[in-house]
């Protein structure tokens, strides 16, 4: 199987992974169309300065409105749904923002794809759907656990998209990744946070030290969303996409101070903690269904990633505000 020639959306096109996998996609030969969210000033998000810009037809909406969706994904073969609101600090403040943006839009998407007949629709979930880890490693019938509002959402997408899999027999696979790390991610992630920090402040402003996370590089991600669109065997499947280690935020800051150089005094900030219940302290991930179900296996490691995205951040610091807390 081949995605070359293939008509492919791209939902969230323009953000963090999404940029990297229609980025992929064309260079697959995929016939790429990028849903971009609508801006007056029609930027394209990360993929604005990308070199395969010319190759990408780029369409402006919200996957809120019913009938533009049905506009775009009308005569696709596979639609790659990444579009969503990801913040969780910003979750407490809006939370019928995200139920707007993360449940109907993709009860919007999958409608769509049912009443048009797409081949493929790959829905991206997360991993804050499990909550703090009450077995490890987490498999994907690990309990779903709704411990922010952003994770309620996703819960409600995921299980509104499998209902449409046990109902209608739609094509869906939900891929659900870890934590996902690598260039051009938001400031809001930790990763970014932390080496921002490092390259121009002598102070680290962190929150919780102690959660753990299974943070696995952008490439990989991209990987196993290929690999699932292209497997069969993955229709009806939930497969978590996770490199299978994990690390406290506090071994993390360490191990990047030791990556650049630097050793500066970690400071708690109040702003940054989440509320106690609400707090993910664990985080690993069972990928072994993914191998056994689409081949897939994370390529690369946790340090090598680090360093990519450390050096890419250093050409891109004039993005980041390091000395404000984003939401």
């Amino acid at each position: 199987m081949t995605l070359k020639g293939k008509r492919v959306l791209v939902t969230g096109a323009g953000g963090f992974i999404g940029s990297h996998l229609t980025e992929r996609l064309v260079e697959m030969g995929a016939d790429t169309t990028a849903l971009v969210r609508y801006n007056s000033c029609s930027n394209r998000g990360w993929l604005e300065q990308s070199r395969h810009a010319k190759n990408i037809k780029f369409e402006f909406g919200d996957i809120v409105d019913q009938s533009f969706v049905r506009s775009i994904v009308k005569d696709q073969d596979y639609v790659f749904h990444l579009a969503a609101l990801i913040g969780i600090p910003f979750s407490y403040v809006a939370p019928n923002y995200y139920v707007a943006t993360n449940v109907q839009g993709t009860v919007n998407i999958v409608e769509a794809v049912r009443d048009f007949g797409v081949s493929r629709l790959l829905t991206t979930s997360t991993s804050e759907t499990y909550g703090t880890a009450r077995t490890t490693p987490i498999r994907e019938d690990h309990p779903m656990q709704p411990q922010s509002p952003y994770s309620a959402s996703k819960i409600a997408a995921d299980n509104l998209a499998q209902s449409f899999y046990l109902s209608f027999d739609t094509p869906v696979t939900i891929v659900r990744p870890f934590n996902t790390f690598g260039p051009r991610q938001s400031a809001r992630a930790i990763i970014p946070t932390i080496i921002s920090q490092l390259l121009t402040q002598d102070q680290l402003s962190l929150g919780s030290l102690s959660p753990t996370r299974d943070l696995n590089y952008v490439g990989n991600t991209v990987d196993g969303f290929i690999a699932a669109a292209l497997s069969d065997k993955a229709i009806g499947e939930t497969i978590n996409f996770g490199f299978g280690k994990e690390i406290s935020i506090g071994d993390l800051a360490q191990l990047i101070m030791q990556i650049m150089g630097k050793k500066v005094e970690i400071v708690t900030e109040e702003v940054r903690l989440r509320p106690e219940k609400s707090e993910v302290f664990r985080l690993i991930s069972d990928n072994s269904r993914a191998k056994e179900i689409t081949g897939w296996e994370p390529k690369i490691g946790l340090k090598e990633g680090l360093t990519e995205t450390i050096h890419w951040l250093e050409k891109n610091i004039s993005r980041y505000r390091p000395n404000e807390y984003a939401r």
